[in-house]
């Protein structure tokens, strides 16, 4: 009786501990580091493209030591938009940027106002960081002369990633071929510029950047391993505070590989294919060095890691060099930046975290850039809310080995603003031709007298190639009537209706919804 009681009593205190114990890990969040490539192709790297013929160990080591997403997405086919989509969990288009991207002096994009994950993340307690490139606009403050106006960089900067939910930040405005070429420090400029500097495409068709402003501490080529530097500095600052309990969230976007496309000694020519090649092999190494001082810092169990891309690949890596040399840097898939096809935004997307992925895994879940937000609400416990993460699923349960998130359409949108929508297999692109700036591109298109719609059945024909619209009504009816639901509810998550930010039209000229 009494060896009963004891094996009784032993089973209830072991089941009391386990409970305890999952109660605990569930409650006890993450460090969160977000680096998101800048124009790198979802074939450019091995983990998502077995015939990649770029060199890319280190990612493919957090490939190996986590999970690597096949069938991911960035919101938009290009920079800026996607960008209000990973920091908002919102499409981009619901947005007031209908279309294209903004410039280095463009004003501030996100309102104060508008929910972001680095709000949400503090509001659980973190520490919030931006290193990096921006391009979601800020306010400089402008002098008029004349009909022009010029920047006083010796002024405040407003309305930076600071109103936006970040305690800190130190990046630049906009791509890193855009001038005004200043590191910008919470609000305040490093240095003042005293000259202007730009490298024209004839002068190097790699490494070109627009003339205009820089300052004395800011060399462009020496741009992507300064970023890497300071956010390895800022990991090891905040590695005591993490390990008591003070998690922090590092917002990482790179400038690299877009142009200018500038790769450093050993890099440059390390591939044997081309300066954009061997610009990816830099980035790669500065992730190693990146998860080696997570690692260092003995925080690395306790790091969720997301590595990804804004869009597919520009052609300015010159597509027929790397072709030559038997490298697709959209892996077999229709496009690339800009475009509505698939090159334009899908993209890599690898997450690493000891405690919390397990790995060696590889995920077919449909999911877009915008699911961090709901991610990362997950992750530290807090409700869902009407505003915040309206186009967003948590990534958690496939991170444990759920084969969806729940998300069952996938609305695009290209630098021209057309738009697609994808359900299951089928994906419905409302523009004639790629929307973007592969052949043929929209005026070409109706020229052609292309179809104004173009219906593609994903696994039957991944690049994109024959157009179904014709065979497949019912199914195009399906799709125009989904896109306009989360259109006019605005939002494509459960919840309550709520305003975009704009009226928002995406029916090609002459098509009218049946």
């Amino acid at each position: 009786m009494h060896r009963l009681l004891y094996q009784l009593n032993l089973f209830l205190t072991l089941g009391f501990c386990l409970v305890a114990t999952q109660a605990v890990s569930a409650s006890d969040a993450p460090n969160v580091i977000f680096v998101m490539a800048d124009d790198l192709g979802i074939g450019d790297l091995s983990a998502t493209n077995p015939d990649c013929k770029i060199d890319t160990p280190n990612l493919q080591t957090m490939a190996d030591q986590g999970i690597t997403f096949l069938d991911a997405h960035s919101s938009s086919a290009v920079c800026t938009p996607t960008r209000y989509g990973v920091i908002t969990g919102r499409y981009n288009w619901r947005s007031r940027l209908a279309k294209g991207v903004l410039s280095g002096t463009s004003k501030h994009l996100i309102p104060a106002d508008r929910p972001t994950v680095a709000h949400l993340l503090r509001k659980a307690g973190y520490h919030t960081q931006m290193i990096g490139k921006w391009h979601l606009g800020w306010d400089w403050q402008k002098t008029s002369e004349g009909k022009k106006s010029a920047i006083e960089f010796s002024q405040p900067v407003k309305n930076g990633p600071d109103i936006n939910g970040f305690d800190g930040y130190y990046g630049h405005c906009g791509s890193l071929d855009m001038p005004p070429y200043v590191w910008v420090d919470t609000g305040k400029c490093t240095a003042i510029p005293v000259r202007e500097e730009g490298v024209t495409r004839s002068e190097d068709a790699y490494g070109w950047y627009r003339k205009g402003p820089i300052s004395p501490d800011f060399d462009v080529p020496q741009v992507l391993p300064h970023l890497f530097d300071k956010a390895v500095a800022h990991i090891n600052e905040r590695a005591a505070d993490a390990k008591a309990g003070n998690p922090f969230f590092l917002y990482l976007p790179l400038p690299a590989p877009h142009t200018p496309i500038v790769p450093l000694p050993p890099f440059k020519g390390a591939s044997g294919i081309n300066p954009y090649a061997d610009f990816v092999m830099q980035v790669d190494h500065h992730m190693g060095d990146l998860l080696a001082a997570i690692k260092k810092a003995g925080i690395d169990d306790d790091t969720l890691v997301f590595f990804t891309s804004d869009n597919g690949c520009s052609p300015e890596a010159n597509f027929d060099v790397l072709k030559e040399h038997g490298h697709d840097p959209s892996a077999g898939y229709r496009g690339h930046k800009a475009d509505i096809y698939e090159g334009g935004h899908r993209v890599p997307l690898i997450v690493r975290w000891p405690n919390g992925i397990q790995p060696g895994q590889t995920t077919d879940a449909t999911c877009c850039l915008t699911d961090l937000y709901s991610t990362l609400r997950e992750l530290t416990e807090q409700p869902a809310e009407d505003l915040g993460g309206e186009d967003s699923y948590s990534l958690v349960p496939v991170f444990n080995g759920a084969a969806s998130t729940g998300r069952e359409t996938l609305i695009s949108h290209s630098i021209g603003g057309s738009f697609s929508i994808r359900k299951s297999d089928w994906k419905l692109c409302l523009s004639a031709g790629s929307g973007g700036w592969s052949d043929p591109r929209e005026p070409a298109a109706k020229k052609q007298n292309l179809p104004p719609m173009q219906l593609f059945n994903l696994k039957q024909d991944r690049s994109e190639q024959h157009n179904l619209i014709d065979q497949n009504p019912d199914k195009v009816k399906e799709l125009l009537q989904q896109l306009a639901n989360e259109v006019h509810q605005g939002r494509s998550t459960p919840g309550n209706p709520v305003d975009n930010d704009r009226p928002i039209t995406f029916l090609p000229a002459g098509v009218t919804m049946p």
